[in-house]
């Protein structure tokens, strides 16, 4: 089965003219395609004209730590908004998720879990569709629990699991199970690390990152409200992660992963680690603290950002005054 949606997906980026495809036939029989969780609709939106510019989809768990990256975005790139206006949330009559755009790039929340990203997934995905957006890069950045990793470092996917160690997203639909491959684009891999700075007062690494679940028992922690595994069966466990590569642990990196790449979409995974689950569960670093370790991922992934626009004839992707800062 995995090898069959691999095929289907690699046939259909043969012929991508860079627009997004969708594999949904019932999707043009429709009158209108409403994007319910994000307050849109094919028709009662002019979704090209709205979102054609669109080339970054940076995602993130909470409304407001997109709506900061949102503004720090706007201040990096030198994007000028039209006087008298202000950023909104584009969605924000759906109460599900948040999405701000800044020029080029739409920075849009996606709860926390698989199942909250799954459906935010195939939404932007038909909006990028919809709107006509031209080979449009997603990142996901976000906070993880590091394995041997002080808190503070950047983790960068370069590969992703389950907690059973499958390198797929498996759904069960209509009443079968459904495995879609995992995966991530390598080049992309190799151009965020490209632009990791010399002099960056934190680490910043690759690896495989472990989607769990669950926060609590789906991750090995033995602070839940349920636990029936000791803390040395817990140890042995988290030690075999760090044999197979696993760098962190989170709980979006499979659906992610797997639903952009059946869909032919460049996506790519960075978080920051906020504790080293090696030496405890409860994560006690004040919130502040790990405020300053999520600027660390708006940074990078803000680095490549402006480095594609410096590249490209951005006079024609942006509305509103736009500049970029030669580094």
């Amino acid at each position: 089965m995995i090898k069959e949606q691999e095929e289907k997906r690699a046939d259909s980026s043969e012929t991508r003219d860079g627009t997004v495809k969708l594999r949904n036939p019932h999707i043009e029989l429709f009158d209108q395609d409403i994007l319910y969780h994000i307050a849109l609709g094919s028709k009662s939106h002019d979704l090209v004209e709205m979102f054609g510019d669109v080339k970054f989809v940076c995602m993130g768990g909470t409304p407001k730590r997109m709506e900061t990256s949102a503004h720090y975005i706007m201040e990096e790139i030198g994007y000028k908004i039209p006087t008298g206006t202000t950023l909104m949330d584009i969605s924000q009559h759906s109460y599900r998720y948040s999405i701000y755009k800044v020029g080029p790039v739409i920075s849009v929340s996606h709860g926390i879990g698989s199942s909250s990203i799954g459906v935010l997934l195939h939404e932007m995905i038909k909006l990028m569709y919809h709107a006509k957006a031209e080979d449009p890069i997603f990142f996901r950045i976000g906070t993880c629990g590091g394995l041997g990793l002080e808190p503070g470092t950047v983790v960068i996917s370069d590969d992703a699991m389950n907690g059973l160690g499958n390198h797929y997203y498996s759904l069960p639909i209509l009443g079968k199970v459904l495995k879609r491959p995992v995966k991530l684009d390598k080049k992309l891999v190799r151009e965020l690390k490209a632009l990791v700075a010399q002099d960056d007062p934190y680490d910043t690494t690759t690896g495989t990152t472990m989607c769990a679940e669950d926060f609590y028992e789906g991750q090995g922690r033995i602070d839940g409200a349920f636990c029936d595994y000791t803390e040395v069966e817990k140890q042995e466990y988290l030690k075999s992660l760090v044999t197979q590569g696993v760098k962190n642990i989170e709980m979006e990196s499979v659906p992610f992963s797997a639903l952009t790449h059946q869909a032919g979409i460049k996506a790519a995974i960075v978080c920051v680690t906020i504790l080293n689950r090696l030496k405890g569960d409860q994560i006690a670093v004040p919130k502040e603290v790990i405020t300053q370790y999520q600027q660390r991922l708006q940074i990078l992934a803000t680095r490549y950002i402006k480095k594609y626009l410096q590249t490209k004839d951005s006079s024609c992707l942006l509305k509103g005054s736009f500049a970029v800062e030669s580094p």
